[in-house]
């Protein structure tokens, strides 16, 4: 079948936008259709797929595909991405509210730039409780302090960001953190995987980030993944509320309001390409 398809990515973090309101493909194929697309090889090439659907709760509901073909709870980027797709070719910036796999997130196209839009959305209150994230441990939460994880025990966060999240405090990033990133990801604490931030505090405002993102390995760029290490470095006393995570290809900005507990990310959405692919 022919698959129509536009593609974005935000800070280098690239996903395929599948509108399933234009095209019906059964739920049970997805999974076989983000893995074929997102291979950088034989197919598209991306770090995810966002599938749009229609929702009853908000203007649609957006279902992520991480390029192992692994189902996401929730994108940051993937959420600002499909809110620049759903705005089309209206220049007037818009707000639109988007059904993710754990809560109905509000996204503001807040003003254009070039080829894209500064976007910023929701992402809902972190969660440190470890039951709700979920992590395999006695403890109630483990804020920077030792979990074993396969062959090492090191001091980490464990968040979810509407998904799992485990952050570590590093010096420097010359190490081979892709390779401690693909081990965390699957060890046996995490029973729906993580995603893994590396992140060096800079100041109280400015903070670095290499990311290790769960079914994609390492990327450019990660929404949730800049929530989360905000949200953990000011459980820690070591950054603001609100703080630019740096990342190589870019910055997000991070708020995470004080009256709501609501985290929020801002940054940039670009277009890259349209096009059709034989899906068989």
């Amino acid at each position: 079948m022919k698959i129509k398809f536009s593609k974005y990515h935000a800070l280098g973090n690239d996903f395929i936008v599948l509108d399933r309101r234009k095209t019906e493909i059964s739920t049970r194929r997805l999974s076989r259709l983000a893995s074929m697309m997102c291979d950088r090889h034989t197919g598209v090439g991306a770090d995810g797929l966002a599938c749009l659907s229609s929702s009853d709760k908000a203007d649609c509901k957006v279902d992520i595909y991480n390029a192992d073909g692994g189902w996401a709870e929730k994108s940051g980027n993937g959420l600002r991405i499909a809110a620049v797709y759903l705005n089309g070719r209206r220049k007037k910036a818009r707000q639109v509210k988007i059904e993710t796999g754990t809560s109905v997130d509000t996204v503001n196209l807040t003003r254009e730039i070039a080829g894209g839009h500064i976007v910023r959305t929701e992402l809902g209150q972190p969660e440190f409780e470890t039951s709700r994230i979920p992590v395999r441990t006695r403890r109630r939460f483990v804020i920077n302090s030792p979990l074993k994880v396969g062959s090492v025990e090191l001091p980490m966060t464990c968040v979810a960001i509407g998904n799992p999240h485990v952050v570590l405090l590093v010096d420097s990033f010359d190490f081979d953190w892709p390779a401690l990133g693909a081990e965390i990801e699957n060890a046996r604490p995490f029973p729906n995987g993580a995603n893994v931030e590396f992140v060096r505090a800079d100041t109280s405002k400015r903070i670095e980030l290499a990311e290790w993102e769960r079914g994609v390995g390492a990327t450019d760029s990660c929404g949730t993944g800049a929530a989360a290490a905000v949200a953990t470095l000011v459980m820690m006393g070591l950054a603001d509320r609100k703080c630019e995570v740096v990342f190589k290809a870019g910055s997000l900005k991070v708020d995470w309001k004080a009256d709501t507990d609501i985290i929020e990310i801002s940054g940039a959405v670009r277009y890259v390409m349209q096009g059709t692919y034989d899906f068989r």
